[in-house]
Order: C-alpha cells, then structure tokens, then sequence
C-alpha cells in the first residue's frame, strides 16, 4: 500500500486557507505570523553569489510573501506588488504601451486612472479613447490599428456598474489587444477576472485586500509570466515596490479578507435593497439589484456575493448630499473604501474631482451621487444611521458653500 499522498489526490486550497496559511513555513519552531524582513539590503555569501534578495528596491521577503498570496488566490504566478494601486497602473502601462499606441478604457473607472491616461500619458503620445464599457459595440468600434490595451472596471467606480469580462476578452483577442481588469472592489474573494479570459487583474490592495486601512499598496496578477517578467523589471526601475512593512502589514490583513468581505458584501445587499424603497432617493446602484443581462453577469462572474460598496444618488443634489453627509454618525466621511469601518465618499468633489464635468456626468456621476463602503457595523444600526440623516437632508440645505466643500 502506497502513502496517503500517493493514494488521495490533493483538493486545491480554498481562497479562505489560501489567505490564512501562505507564507506559514513547515519548519519545527517557524513563527506563526512571517517576520518583517525590515532591511534595505541583504548580505552576500562571497563575490559572484546570487541570493533570492539583494536589495529592497528589487526584492524583499515580506513583500515576496504578499504576492505569493495574491498569485496563488488566482491559480496565477507571484503577483507583483507596488507601492500603491496607481503606481501598479503605471508599470502596467509602461510595460505595453509605447509612443504612438492607444488605450480604449471604460468611463467607470477611478478618477486617478482617468487621470493618469488623459494628463500624464498623453503626454507621452499615448492616446485613449474613453468609451460604456457595458456597451460591447462601442468597445469594439473604439479599437483601433494601433489599440493594445483595453482597461475596464467592474464593477465600475462608482456606478457599479457590470461589464461582461469574457465577452470583452473575446473582442480583446480577436484584436490582439491585452485586457485589463481592475478587481479592486471584489477581490479574488468575489470574482477572479483570469477566470474569465483576462490578461491581467489590477488591484489597490489599500483597499479591502488590506482592510484596515493602515497599508497603501498595488498588485497586478496575471499567468503571463513574460509580462509579469516586464512588470518586475519596470518596478525595479522605477523604484515602485511595497514597503517591507506595507507588504506584512497586507498579509496579516488579507488573513481576514474572505470573512471581512463576505460579511461586508451580505450587509451591502440589505443596505441596498433598502435604499431602493426609501423616498429622497433617486437611483440606488449595487450589482445584488441588477436584471436581466445585468443580473446574468452578475451571476456569472461573482463569487459568494457582489461586493461592499453601494452607490446611490440623493434627491436635491449637491446640497442635499452635503446635509446627508454631515448628518451621518456611523459613516466616516473619506476618499477611500475597503475599511472594517463603514465610509462614505461624495465623488464629484472627491474621487473624481480631476475628471472632466462633461465626461463624469457622462458615466452617471452627479453632483448628488454617494459611494458607500460598507464595514462591519451591526446592519440594522447603519440602516437607522442612512434613514436620520436622509429625513434631515430632505429638510434642510446644506450649510456649506459648494466652494468650501470642492476646495
């Protein structure tokens, strides 16, 4: 008789034992929690030597030990990680794209994206074509000779709303165009873009992948080891990597990731479904209400749930959403999302503040839209919190000035 390893095939890891165990060396008296390899430089065992780590810049161990995490949760190589979401944006499109090619990026992305394409890269004689990422046709339409990248977002920010990842894989191909997915808002917890025909799946790992809101950082996965090879040359030149003490500090968050989001997502919903029955409300925008093709891609593109962040705009505009804001007790006030706390952000004055009026109107995001990041709060206690304060912003202006609150 064989050994059980002979005999029993072993089942893949699942993503909750991935986050919770990768990294764990299975050495009698290893420590529990990896250990912050907090140094710039690594010694040499003579002259000629080439170690794993040399220097920080290049490498380093607790950095290594996030992205073997982020790779493994998409069946992909290490990922590699940066110092912050848009530093990996801005490896990736350093990595593809040289003067005279263009980008076809979706409207429903992160305003420092839209950003990064329309005032630093055009610069360089790269040009991009914005374009409802939703709408197949108009993606299709938008590429051109020399079109080699197309970027998306979904569920988008902060609309949410969805794009069907293997249909624009297929345009993608037929192109020979690279697809990238930024997964930011559902991780590879609630949806896992290489799955479905991606090239490359982008991440803020500042976000939920961290949790706690204590670590800036990036990631790019992807199962192209040639690209990933480019990536990592482009970080090493650049001097983009994590921090050693980011790079733990996500790892020990990404511990609690599968729990975190789906308890966050499974509120989100409620939350929603809430909204969407409450007068001073206009429109309410979270993947769980979606119908039709909407609710197909949802299904079939989403794992375990469809993410903590719902979207909903205001009755009265501006000022109704400026009383809103303030009248909250639960809900923080800030420009990011991810936390275990619950956050609330006003787009239009925050996140994509830099995006032309024209084009943010055009991807639905007025002046009395509101992104809310769920957190772990009691449901029914951030649900009481949102009703208060909509009585009270549906009763009073806001005491601001539009000014004040843009500046």
């Amino acid at each position: 008789m064989g050994s059980l390893t002979e005999n029993v095939s072993v089942a893949r890891l699942s993503a909750d034992s991935i986050c919770l165990n990768r990294g764990n060396a299975s050495v009698d008296g290893s420590p529990l929690v990896p250990p912050i390899a907090q140094s710039t430089t690594f010694q040499r065992t003579g002259v000629g030597s080439d170690p794993k780590h040399q220097y920080s810049r290049v490498s380093n161990p607790s950095v290594t030990t996030l992205e073997q995490t982020l790779g493994a949760l998409e069946d992909a190589p290490p990922a590699v990680c940066f110092g912050t979401g848009l530093a990996a944006e801005t490896a990736l499109f350093l990595s593809i794209l040289r003067a005279g090619d263009h980008v076809v990026c979706g409207r429903g992305v992160y305003g420092g994206t839209t950003r990064l394409l329309q005032q630093l890269l055009s610069d360089l004689d790269i040009s991009t074509t914005f374009v409802d990422s939703t709408n197949l046709e108009e993606i299709r339409s938008s590429i051109r000779p020399n079109t080699e990248l197309l970027f998306i977002e979904t569920p988008a920010n902060p609309t949410l709303a969805l794009t069907d990842i293997q249909a624009c894989a297929r345009i993608a191909s037929d192109h020979g165009v690279i697809l990238a997915v930024d997964n930011t808002f559902l991780t590879p917890i609630l949806q896992r873009p290489l799955d479905h025909g991606a090239d490359i799946s982008v991440y803020s790992t500042t976000k939920f992948i961290d949790g706690h809101s204590v670590a800036l950082g990036g990631s790019l996965v992807s199962k192209h080891t040639e690209l990933l090879e480019r990536v990592r040359f482009i970080r090493k030149c650049t001097g983009a990597i994590q921090s050693p003490f980011n790079g733990w500090l996500t790892t020990n968050g990404v511990k609690t990731l599968p729990l975190r989001i789906r308890a966050q997502s499974a509120s989100a919903e409620h939350i929603a479904q809430r909204l969407s029955e409450l007068s001073g409300i206009s429109r309410v925008f979270h993947p769980s209400l979606a119908e039709g093709n909407d609710a197909a891609i949802a299904n079939r593109q989403h794992l375990d749930g469809h993410g903590a962040v719902v979207s909903f705009e205001i009755e009265g505009g501006y000022e109704a959403a400026c009383t809103f804001v303030e009248s909250l007790r639960l809900c923080t006030l800030v420009e990011h999302v991810g936390s275990v706390e619950t956050l609330i952000t006003h787009p239009a004055s925050m996140t994509h503040a830099d995006v032309p009026t024209a084009q943010r109107e055009s991807a639905g995001i007025t002046d009395g839209l509101l992104r809310l990041s769920v957190g772990l709060e009691p449901t029914h206690e951030l649900l009481s919190d949102i009703e208060l304060a909509l009585a009270l912003a549906s009763q009073s202006p806001c005491p601001q000035t539009e000014e004040a609150v843009h500046a």
